[in-house]
């Protein structure tokens, strides 16, 4: 067996694992870094994520006239995940994050050479305003995969000299101990099945979510919650929940809140998936009608994205049938349909600004194209006759009527005929309360009728859930060290971002403010790096 010596084991390529060998080697020290995919895919996820983070008191708010601060946010933090006032490392580190996400993430990034668009986004507001109640999604300019890139490239020129090693395509099996002490680890070539021991005294794990495949998602599913029989998989499936329950099982490590997960409700199978089950998370349209697989608007109270996504799933994996229906036309499709991640957004991933000021004023002609040519659940047709013809087929069904498509429609745009009362129905009231937030105003059509004229044609895009991120893991410290079944700090243990549950073992609670996963994981590897080099 070969044996690789550094001061320091980091298991797992994603932006916590880089993050986290950036500062160690910056501080001198030796790191071998250990990612089970392929050099072409280090990153992670986020190489793929689109970039936005839930940034505090940033001088981009201040410039907004957003009036935000850390006692502001942790108070929405708190009220909008439902954190148990008990639960102390949650707790813990839901306040250090609302404290240190401006000088540890924003302000640390900008040194790096990496900007922010010009506009704080008004995400997750709450279903009764008891979510974000200012805005403060800052979205990366270049995406998430301009700064993972960034960053890549600043970890190698502070390892040069031979004290980065990087391993790709290689899985760790087991975690290694020497006279009682943490010493390292064994890992696999995939490729070859040659064991490499890594020696090192300090191992830290950031391996990703413990949900990232199907098997663990259904395990670990609450009880309480409705369960759909089939679903998306927009996570990693190499984070599989191996290493947290290895280090359960023969450290002591805790695993909390493992059943917590941040998942999204309208997916669609990626056109050309880079996994088994691989899906693109969509950013629903606040004007399409959501719909059941039957084609009847989903109540009593209409779904509309943007204001609490943890309802949303539970909405659509309570429905009789595991997948449900989003109904617009071209005109609401070129202004506010998108595609979550780097992939599908290249105006801002290759930051071409002029060009993405054009599709925002002008209409996303290319994305709208892109899925009708590319993806068969994204559905076209001039007539709604036509359209739950071709619905239909697609679930080789006869679930959808013509007539009550027709009926859905009809009573929708009745609200804006003469004597309707359009302000009546909840759907327009919040998609009015969200163009009053300018960004928004851009990016969500003045409400009308679908049938209006010159609006066509008709567009179904056939949705299901898309499993995302854990929000649960192994139970950390401030420091980012695995606390053991005493509360005791594991010895020269630490655990990084979604392992971690992004700080804690479950920081969010039941919900995120959303945006809150990427700077995670730079404060939780910020964090152990740190310990790691003062001790």
């Amino acid at each position: 067996m070969a044996d690789m010596k550094a001061d320091t084991l980091v298991i797992g390529g994603g932006l916590a694992g880089i993050v986290t060998a950036l500062e160690l080697l910056r501080a001198g020290k030796s790191v071998t870094l250990i990612d089970r995919d392929t050099p072409e895919r280090f990153g992670g996820l986020a190489l793929w994520a689109f970039g936005g983070m839930a940034l505090v008191g940033t001088p981009l708010q201040a410039k907004m006239k957003i009036a935000d601060s850390p006692e502001r946010a942790l108070a929405d933090w708190q009220r909008f995940g439902e954190l148990d006032p008990a639960d102390t490392w949650p707790q813990q580190w839901a306040r250090y994050y609302v404290e240190q996400s401006r000088p540890q993430v924003y302000d640390w990034l900008l040194k790096e050479g990496i900007k922010f668009m010009p506009a704080v986004n008004l995400v997750e507001r709450g279903m009764n305003g008891d979510g974000n109640s200012v805005a403060r999604y800052h979205i990366v300019w270049g995406t998430s995969r301009f700064m993972t890139l960034r960053l890549i490239e600043q970890m190698r020129a502070a390892g040069q000299g031979g004290r980065l090693t990087v391993l790709h395509g290689h899985r760790v099996t087991k975690l290694e101990q020497s006279g009682g002490q943490l010493s390292g680890a064994v890992a696999v070539d995939e490729a070859t099945g040659r064991e490499v021991l890594l020696t090192a005294p300090t191992v830290v794990l950031a391996m990703g979510g413990i949900n990232g495949g199907h098997e663990q998602t259904r395990r670990n599913w609450p009880a309480g919650r409705p369960l759909p029989k089939t679903m998306l998989n927009g996570a990693h499936p190499f984070a599989d929940g191996r290493m947290h329950h290895w280090a359960a099982d023969y450290l002591g490590a805790q695993i909390t809140h493992a059943g917590e997960m941040w998942n999204y409700a309208a997916g669609i199978p990626h056109p050309y998936p880079h996994f088994p089950g691989h899906g693109l998370s969509l950013i629903p349209c606040k004007s399409a009608l959501w719909l059941n697989h039957r084609g009847e608007r989903m109540g009593p109270e209409p779904l509309v994205t943007g204001f609490d996504t943890h309802w949303l799933c539970q909405q659509v994996a309570a429905q009789e049938k595991p997948w449900t229906w989003q109904l617009l036309n071209r005109r609401i499709a070129l202004k506010e349909f998108a595609v979550s991640g780097a992939e599908h957004n290249p105006r801002i991933r290759d930051r071409q600004f002029l060009r993405f000021v054009k599709d925002t004023l002008l209409g996303n002609h290319r994305l709208v194209d892109q899925m009708a040519a590319q993806s068969p659940h994204f559905i076209v047709a001039g007539t709604l006759a036509e359209l739950a013809q071709k619905m239909n087929a697609l679930t080789a069904s006869h679930d959808i009527r013509a007539e009550q498509l027709q009926a859905t429609v009809g009573a929708w745009d009745a609200l804006f005929a003469p004597g309707g009362q359009p302000e009546g129905d909840i759907q327009v009231r919040r998609i009015l309360e969200a163009r009053k937030w300018r960004p928004d105003s851009l990016r969500t059509c003045k409400p009308a009728p679908l049938q209006k004229a010159g609006a066509g044609p008709f567009i179904a895009i056939h949705t299901q859930l898309i499993t995302r991120k854990s929000l649960g893991g192994l139970q950390t410290d401030l420091q980012s060290r695995v606390l053991g079944g005493a509360g005791s700090a594991i010895p020269g243990l630490y655990c990084v971002g979604e392992a971690a549950g992004f700080g804690g073992g479950g920081a969010s609670g039941k919900r995120s403010l959303e945006g809150t996963f990427l700077p995670g994981c730079i404060l939780t590897a910020r964090a152990a790096a740190r310990h790691i080099v003062t001790g």
